[in-house]
């Protein structure tokens, strides 16, 4: 579970520049800019030759809950001009995360009150910059970023939290923070080794998928826990050695049967019960990784209850351990864990797999209107890969130039 205020800082942190990526420092606010000379805001403001509406859609936070549906409505408002060290992005892609409800019932910040805007994962083209932010970026480039406010058409940017991706493709949405998230949270918390076993749960999903990926390759024998067929199947395809489809086998009883030895690592993102199930499946010094616990979020308190009365003494009897991992923690590992999955995805050996509903009833997941669906979607166990909605901004006459 990331927070996405906490987040942004991390990526302020570590985010990369035109050429690479350097650590840098937060961003101090600014005033906003005016644009007064035509022919200086053409240059600065115009993305081939195409005009930017003067107003656009964005999705709000208009009352706490975890029911995104009660929680957030869509508003129409003005599209926001940069200011100097900004960039203003046209989103094409917008990622879903399970956090986000627990960004509209106000878990991260109680201090911050509604209204405020909803979706912390973007990419799409730079349409707008400030002075400052032209020094690294241009009118055309592809970014990809993590901040709030993501979900809506048009969305203000620090440039030192942007990130520079090759196109704009959504498969880059899902490093920025499932990739990373998978990526060094094994390598930092869970001590991998050759030959041994590693459990993910949820495994098809947005961050699971890479878990198994990294432990593949590592040399692992990898299981993974998944709600369908289909989805066993996708499993296999990225190297997961034992795919196990909750539904129609007994998870308890499989573990059990071929693992007497227990699990070496676990890769836990599920909570309650399964979480209870990986503590007593852990082998003599295993490691259990907590990354969240998803099946609490939809609850009044967001967490899921977990019978631990007895978890020193499983924890002492087998010298094993239970590790948290919050990405903004790890701040000196996320540009190293970046740069690595780019090049892996470039060269055809990190899997990044995107849904975008095409298969649902109602199509593929398009408009800021589907976001609401997409969320649903992923509540209900339906998702293979990271789940990703496509926003393309309707054409206007209207120009704020």
């Amino acid at each position: 579970m990331c927070s996405p205020l906490r987040a942004r800082r991390a990526l302020t942190a570590v985010s990369w520049g035109r050429r690479g990526a350097d650590a840098l420092s937060g961003v101090r606010s600014v005033p906003r800019r005016l644009i007064i000379d035509t022919s200086y805001s053409a240059h600065f403001m115009d993305f081939k030759g195409s005009s930017i509406p003067s107003s656009m859609k964005k999705l709000v936070v208009h009352k706490l809950s975890p029911n995104f549906r009660e929680a957030v409505c869509a508003r129409a408002v003005a599209v926001p001009t940069p200011a100097d060290t900004e960039l203003l992005v046209r989103n094409r892609f917008i990622g879903i995360n399970a956090s986000d409800i627990n960004y509209t019932a106000g878990r991260y910040d109680p201090s911050v009150k509604p209204p405020f805007d909803a979706g912390f994962e973007g990419l799409g083209e730079v349409v707008g910059l400030g002075l400052s932010a032209s020094s690294s970026f241009t009118v055309g480039d592809t970014v990809a970023y993590f901040g709030s406010g993501a979900f809506a058409e048009y969305t203000l940017v620090p440039a030192k939290e942007s990130v520079p991706v090759p196109s704009v493709r959504p498969e880059f949405l899902t490093l920025l923070v499932s990739g990373a998230t998978a990526y060094i949270a094994l390598k930092r918390l869970g001590d991998l080794a050759k030959g041994q076993t590693v459990l993910v749960t949820a495994a098809a999903g947005g961050t699971g998928q890479f878990a198994v990926q990294f432990a593949k390759q590592a040399g692992c024998h990898v299981i993974g826990t998944c709600s369908s067929d289909e989805k066993a199947g996708f499993l296999k395809s990225i190297g997961c050695d034992r795919p196990i489809n909750y539904t129609t086998e007994d998870l308890a009883k499989t573990l059990k049967k071929e693992y007497p030895q227990g699990i070496d690592v676990v890769y836990e993102s599920v909570g309650g019960s399964v979480l209870e199930l990986a503590v007593n499946s852990l082998a003599n010094k295993g490691r259990l990784i907590i990354i969240g616990f998803i099946s609490g979020y939809q609850t009044a308190s967001g967490i899921p209850p977990f019978k631990g009365g007895t978890l020193p003494v499983k924890l002492l009897q087998k010298s094993a351990s239970v590790r948290g991992f919050f990405l903004p923690h790890f701040l000196g590992d996320y540009k190293e864990a970046l740069g690595s999955m780019m090049q892996m995805f470039a060269k055809g050996k990190l899997a990044c797999e995107v849904d975008c509903g095409d298969l649902t009833a109602e199509g593929r997941f398009v408009g800021l209107e589907s976001v609401f669906r997409a969320v649903d979607y992923m509540y209900a166990g339906k998702n293979l890969g990271k789940v990703v909605v496509e926003l393309t901004p309707p054409p206007s006459n209207t120009s704020k130039l």
